[in-house]
């Protein structure tokens, strides 16, 4: 048996795909505008629909859609004839998926759909299929070819279908306003909602577990602080708890190369005065990036006041998992 070549045989499909996809730019035009603003003022539900492998695509769709700020759910066709159907209400607005246009599943409830009068938006391959022609607004999702080369398996079509349902929901998105926090609301678990819900309140340390010294503190004596608290930082604080400076690691190799007497020179003289200090109700993934930023590996936690309130540095962001 002569041996396959699975690298050109990938490489075709991705071909194949990506031609298709790139056609996908002429598509994004005034009916794709007409969609958006539909669904944007939409004042129920969007409804994502769609048989067989158009119905793996509408699922995703509708889980993208919810999950960018856009209330959605996924119904399949077969179960909307036996009953799913009144989950639809008038507010709603319906995406029907089908390359073919002419889904048996899908046609059957499309005078259903009328007749409650809720807008129908179609994703087909055939602008001229029943589907497309009796929706409001229909998107052309055709494909010259699809990647399988039997032209049999939904390859091409899915992919171009999935693609212009990710360039509605983002469009939707970016027209909503919708921020990182309106997303982490409704992605709570795992690693992405701990990044984008997490505030330093959260993760800060506070009371004793604060390295403080006074500014009048010898350098030998803010090293014990820093050793003992194990944040290698500390701040110098006012006897009102108001934020002086801090000393690093950092700051201490510095000190280290001016030859000065540790048990004698006070911290005063060799802190960072007018340090970055943060709230606590900030974001810990923006403090991650402040840390990033100026290539800093700890803050202190200050309220209106200046008053310090709490210190954590990029392990406390490690073991949090913002990092």
């Amino acid at each position: 048996m002569a041996q396959t070549d699975f690298k050109k045989l990938g490489l075709a499909v991705v071909e194949t795909e990506l031609a298709s996809v790139s056609i996908l730019r002429q598509r994004i035009d005034d009916n794709f505008s007409r969609a958006c603003e539909l669904l944007l003022n939409c004042q129920g539900r969007i409804v994502v629909t769609g048989m067989g492998k158009s119905g793996h695509i509408a699922g995703k769709i509708a889980a993208t859609l919810a999950s960018t700020g856009s209330p959605a759910f996924f119904v399949h066709p077969g179960e909307a004839s036996h009953g799913d159907l009144g989950m639809i209400t008038s507010k709603d607005v319906v995406i029907a998926l089908s390359n073919s246009g002419n889904t048996a599943e899908l046609l059957t409830i499309v005078p259903i759909i009328k007749r409650l009068g809720v807008p129908l938006i179609s994703m087909t391959g055939n602008a001229k299929s029943p589907l497309a022609t009796e929706a409001t607004i229909a998107l052309d999702v055709s494909v010259a070819q699809e990647a399988c080369p039997l032209g049999l398996a939904p390859t091409s079509s899915t992919t171009v279908a999935l693609v212009m349902g990710d360039a509605l929901a983002v469009a939707l998105l970016q027209a909503r306003g919708f921020t990182e926090e309106d997303f982490a609301l409704s992605h709570p678990g795992g690693s992405l909602g701990r990044r984008l819900l997490l505030h330093v309140a959260d993760i800060m340390h506070t009371g004793d577990a604060m390295p403080t010294v006074k500014p009048e503190a010898t350098i030998s004596a803010a090293l014990l602080e820093m050793s003992s608290k194990g944040l290698g930082m500390t701040a110098i604080i006012d006897h009102a708890q108001r934020v002086l400076g801090i000393f690093t690691d950092g700051d201490l190799r510095r000190t280290l190369d001016k030859n000065m007497d540790l048990k004698m020179a006070k911290i005063e003289q060799v802190m960072t005065r007018n340090c970055i200090t943060v709230d606590a109700h900030d974001l810990a993934a923006k403090i991650l990036k402040l840390m990033e930023d100026h290539k800093i590996n700890g803050v202190l936690v200050t309220d209106q006041d200046d008053r310090l309130i709490g210190a954590l540095n990029m392990h406390d962001l490690l073991r949090a998992g913002v990092v």
